[in-house]
């Protein structure tokens, strides 16, 4: 966790992870104005199949657009925090919903969680009874994905490791 924080002030983010029960926060803002960038949130939920991240939603704010940073990369500093904080509680798997709000930027949620690690599990369309429970679950459809918290961890912690 400390390289990744270390990591994000390199790039002049400031990420902050709360918690409260089962439930987190984490928030990117900049250092140099102090304005929130984005959050996210999920919970640590205990299932049959053991401890999964749930990785509720990330959210960035329009202004990220006009930054050098891509708004992937400000994401990508936000999942590394929730991973690892998974991982510290004994998450096995996380799981998302790559919202389907559009055509094009539901293409693009699911070729980005495809490339850092996630895959697709299940399509959420609302068109059977089945998906009556995820749409409970996530607030819509999309396409649920899933991956292994420490095959990411092993996959992503060169990005975060001090450049010398």
């Amino acid at each position: 966790m400390s390289e990744i924080l270390d990591s994000s002030k390199a790039q002049n983010l400031d990420l902050q992870l709360q918690t409260l029960g089962p439930f987190f926060r984490i928030t990117a803002k900049s250092l140099e104005t102090q304005t929130e960038l984005g959050k996210a949130e999920g919970l640590i939920r205990v299932w049959l199949k053991g401890t999964i991240l749930h990785l509720d939603s990330i959210r960035l704010r329009k202004e990220t657009l006009g930054m050098e940073k891509s708004i992937f990369g400000i994401g990508l500093f936000l999942g590394a925090v929730a991973i690892r904080y998974g991982y510290d509680c004994g998450c096995k798997t996380a799981e998302l919903l790559a919202i389907n709000d559009s055509d094009l930027y539901h293409s693009k949620l699911v070729r980005f969680y495809t490339r850092i690690g996630f895959k697709a599990v299940h399509e959420v369309t609302g068109s059977g009874f089945g998906d009556y429970a995820h749409m409970l679950v996530w607030g819509g459809v999309g396409t649920r994905m899933d991956a292994n918290v420490e095959e990411l961890l092993v996959k992503w912690c060169t990005r975060f490791k001090p450049r010398k």
